[in-house]
């Protein structure tokens, strides 16, 4: 039902109010929230006002122009330097015509003088607002117009795929609100991509996202990262230390493969999105965070629910709004461009500018199915151009045969294409295909009995559970 209630549904529109009369601070206040329906937040002076928009970025500023300190209009200039959407409203007790004009010239939006009537002030604010969505929306359609100018590139995505345009405009009209997100997709679509993205086109943009990889760390130490601990909380902890949540007030953290987070540690989690919260380990008192979460899984998270290893009221928290990552099937007249772009990108790395893809190798290219997405098709041109011989990429020299071949096996191809790799991706490389041939053998020798091949690998059942979700290892049927 469309009605002056109908902002409840929608995110909340954000005004910071800054006088130094407390009286002015409450009139103010509690009639744009009652009036309109804004967040607000209040500040005493433009110090104060600076801290506020560190970490809290508002729509709408109405201030004071006379104020202990920095004045309204050094106030407003700093903030043009800031956030040049922001829309700035000046009142003042003591205007003239030429204060007013002066202002209005460099860039104010609209002046008051007070006393003023209560409606006036509601029609400017939200004629301020409707000038911000404007601003934010140019900005918006000029950033497109640049990533789009012949290259298709898009914070990182490449192509003009139906699925791959969906999944951009679905992320450019979603970054700018605070909304949870939750981004599925296989291993290799790019989920990290465009939980960057999300944070790039955000209000947040100016303060580094935190990213938190959740299988890589053992329970106890994942809470602890979390949600940081006091002195004294366990053994070892020497000093208070803040916990991710906190280092990313202000800003967005992303959880990656969310779901491997344990029970116990999604309980809190819980309340950090509910009540807005941390409570650091060992610590009675908890501490306000304004943090944006996006998670990201490429797994089925309802059948975790339905086996009891995943919260459903969590699920709904994190699930907000959901972006679904196309398969490299789902984008494949994309190939070519991201052949063309992958190319360009690892000749001049490498030092090769005229080595270019024969006829076979682009065919192959083009046709061969990437189990691994579009992670898999970089790293196989980024061995090609690197070890290639001649100035054409054959399609042996794309060893594509020799990676389905080896899949889990330490042959010497294996090793040799591990050292083209960076450091940090040939390691994963090298534990994801040890972790799966470890277990496979495990489970087989133990007929598919995960309790059995826990014990066998000297780990509890749970850890072992997970793992093999991690790596996607399937059980062997138990005769």
């Amino acid at each position: 039902m469309g009605d002056q209630n109908d902002w409840l549904h929608l995110p909340l529109k954000r005004v910071l109010v800054v006088d130094d009369e407390p009286d002015m601070l409450a009139l103010l206040t509690r009639l744009l929230e009652k009036k309109c329906g804004y967040e607000t937040r209040r500040a005493t002076n433009a110090d104060k006002a600076m801290e506020q928009i560190s970490f809290w970025r508002p729509d709408v500023v109405l201030t004071d122009i006379r104020m202990p300190g920095i004045d309204g209009m050094d106030f407003f200039r700093r903030l043009k330097e800031i956030d040049p959407t922001i829309t700035v409203i000046i009142m003042t007790g003591y205007g003239t015509v030429e204060m007013a004009v002066k202002a209005m010239k460099d860039g104010v939006f609209d002046f008051f003088e007070k006393p003023f009537d209560n409606d006036q002030i509601v029609f400017a604010v939200s004629r301020a607002m409707e000038h911000t969505e404007l601003l934010r929306e140019q900005r918006r359609f000029r950033e497109l117009q640049h990533q789009m100018a012949g290259s298709f590139e898009f914070h990182g995505f490449i192509g003009s795929s139906p699925k791959l345009l969906q999944m951009q405009d679905l992320l450019r009209r979603i970054a700018p609100s605070c909304m949870t997100v939750l981004i599925r997709g296989e291993s290799g679509t790019g989920k990290e991509l465009a939980a960057r993205a999300l944070h790039a086109m955000s209000n947040r943009a100016e303060r580094r996202m935190v990213i938190v990889n959740c299988p890589a760390l053992p329970e106890h130490i994942l809470e602890s990262e979390l949600f940081g601990y006091a002195r004294g909380a366990f053994t070892g902890a020497e000093r208070d230390k803040d916990g991710l949540f906190l280092e990313a007030n202000g800003s967005t953290i992303l959880l990656d493969e969310v779901a491997d987070i344990p029970i116990s540690i999604q309980t809190k989690l819980l309340r950090v999105l509910q009540e807005k919260e941390i409570q650091p380990l060992g610590q009675n008192r908890a501490y306000e965070v304004d943090v944006r979460v996006i998670s990201s899984t490429n797994q089925d998270i309802e059948a975790k629910i339905a086996r009891g290893e995943f919260r459903e009221d969590l699920f709904y928290r994190l699930n907000v709004m959901t972006v679904t990552m196309p398969h490299i099937e789902e984008i494949r007249a994309d190939i070519p461009l991201l052949i063309n772009h992958f190319l360009k990108r690892y000749r001049a790395e490498h030092g090769r500018p005229d080595l270019e893809l024969s006829e076979e190798a682009l065919h192959a290219l083009a046709h061969h199915h990437f189990r691994g997405n579009v992670r898999e098709l970089q790293n196989v041109i980024n061995r090609a151009v690197l070890l290639g011989s001649g100035k054409k990429i054959r399609k042996k020299d794309l060893m594509l045969d020799d990676a389905a071949a080896v899949a889990g096996a330490a042959s010497p191809v294996f090793f040799e294409q591990l050292h083209t790799l960076p450091y940090s991706e040939a390691k994963e490389t090298m534990m994801r295909e040890f972790t799966r041939s470890f277990f496979s053998e495990h489970l087989r020798q133990s007929g598919g009995n995960i309790t059995a091949a826990a014990r066998r690998c000297g780990m509890e059942r749970q850890a072992l559970q997970r793992l093999l979700r991690r790596y996607q290892i399937a059980s062997p049927i138990q005769g």
